[in-house]
């Protein structure tokens, strides 16, 4: 299938050349400046929330509706506008906020959700003191070939070309230099902001949320995507578990090119994610993408209990042949044991219908309390997970998500019973990365029964699980 791939001039090198022009803008720093910026936006989004409550006794059902969902979507502006500015980790912070539908209704997470990787890199003379520093020696003598403009630049690093001595072709992640520093400052400030998120996401939108839990998870996750050292050893682990699959490709770490600021990896040839996302691809190869990317989401959520949580499609390659390449694995998470297996046991009692057998997971996943009524909580899954207990061919594009999605929201306030545990922020992450890219995809199938043959290698013995050819 390798000629299906589709011919594109987003190359490598055309993608290099749009960074070239690019100017380099620098961190904002200091812990005065940063508190000023971000202790102003937590202000005028309180502030516009309270002014529109003010305003409500003076208007009706629908204008009040309709002043609350203007101030949504302002104040997630806002935010975007702020995270341009702040750069590093304020940014990385806005893009994984923009995945918590329990904060914010979907109209201000569409506009969060607008904040991208893609940054203007940082100067070239700059980055090769990085790499003095963290590696011990410049490019130019650590590498036969170090090609000194990035080809991809995001939130906490860029990306290069280089060729190691002994002529193998590698990729080397540098991250921005000061960006570690600003973690600090932006972690302590941002706590205000995610207060007054949580604040909207309880009275608006009927979610029991701990303000302290979601700063933690943010935090543990940001830590870790700024520790390289934790990625390259990400690297090594899912290299590991999907050993067994010879259609999943993991890149290859150099330890000894790398540190907690630089990371070397083995290149791997291929075309973005998003290329076959593209109209004019041949469907067999869409089609054969969409089911590959569906199994490795729910073996790691089921089977292994570790998850590759940022599913931004310049984090996934198609390789020929084809493979499917997951690249950047900064951003993982590993559920305990017992909410992996209280997962897998929620997925086999949907299937069953066995409405007593999800309410006992839901409790064991902290979504409910046990004197809670489950009914509610069974409505939205059921609608959620629609095209995977439908035993029947389903066109994931039929599926209307935003209507959905309104649904389940009133749903949500009509009750305001639901919970919402750490693990799940991550999880839902993945997750609307999934149902993304299967609609765009256009894959026609019977997806429950694809979605029981994931959750059936999970429950077989380790020894009786084979590799699919």
């Amino acid at each position: 299938m390798a000629e299906r791939l589709p011919p594109t001039s987003e190359t490598p090198r055309a993608r290099k050349r749009t960074t070239a022009g690019a100017r380099s803008v620098p961190l904002t720093t200091g812990r005065a400046r940063r508190a000023l910026k971000v202790g102003t936006l937590t202000t005028s989004v309180g502030s516009s929330y309270l002014w529109q409550a003010l305003k409500s006794p003076f208007q009706s059902e629908a204008e009040t509706n309709r002043g609350l969902l203007d101030t949504h979507v302002r104040n997630a502006a806002r935010i975007v506008a702020g995270s341009t500015e702040l750069k590093g980790a304020f940014m990385k912070l806005v893009q994984m906020l923009s995945m918590r539908n329990d904060l914010l209704p979907a109209a201000a997470l569409e506009v969060l959700s607008t904040v991208q990787s893609s940054v203007p890199p940082m100067d070239a003379a700059d980055i090769r003191k990085q790499i003095t520093r963290e590696l011990g020696a410049p490019p130019e003598k650590l590498f036969a070939a170090f090609e000194s403009e990035a080809f991809a630049a995001a939130s906490l690093g860029q990306v290069h070309r280089a060729e190691l001595p002994d002529g193998d072709a590698v990729v080397v992640k540098i991250q921005y230099p000061g960006v570690e520093e600003t973690v600090v400052q932006d972690l302590k400030n941002i706590r205000a902001l995610i207060a007054t998120l949580v604040r909207i996401g309880r009275d608006v939108m009927g979610q029991k949320i701990d303000a302290t839990e979601v700063a933690r998870e943010l935090e543990d996750r940001l830590r870790e995507e700024l520790d390289y050292v934790n990625e390259a050893a990400n690297l090594t682990r899912f290299r590991a578990l999907f050993a067994d699959d010879p259609e999943v490709v993991i890149p290859e770490p150099m330890p000894a090119f790398s540190s907690r600021r630089v990371l070397t990896m083995r290149a791997v040839d291929g075309y973005p994610l998003s290329d076959i996302l593209a109209p004019g691809v041949d469907q067999s190869l869409k089609d054969w993408v969409a089911v590959k990317y569906f199994e490795v989401v729910w073996r790691q959520i089921f089977e292994f209990g570790i998850l590759h949580t940022d599913p931004h499609p310049g984090n996934y390659m198609v390789t020929h042949h084809p493979h499917l390449c997951m690249l950047d694995l900064g951003s993982v998470r590993v559920f305990a044991e017992p909410i992996r297996q209280a997962y897998l046991d929620l997925a086999v009692s949907m299937l069953e219908d066995d409405e007593a057998a999800m309410r006992d997971a839901f409790v064991r996943l902290d979504f409910l309390d046990p004197g809670d009524d489950p009914a509610p909580l069974i409505r939205i899954m059921r609608i959620v997970f629609e095209p995977a207990i439908v035993d029947a061919d389903y066109d994931p594009r039929q599926y209307q998500s935003v209507d959905r999605a309104m649904e389940v929201a009133q749903i949500s306030l009509e009750h305001r019973i639901f919970k919402s545990p750490g693990h799940r922020v991550f999880l839902f992450r993945a997750l609307v990365g999934l149902e993304s890219y299967v609609q765009q995809l256009g894959t026609v199938t019977n997806w429950r029964r694809i979605f029981t043959g994931c959750v059936e290698r999970a429950r077989a013995p380790r020894t009786a699980r084979r590799p699919k050819r």
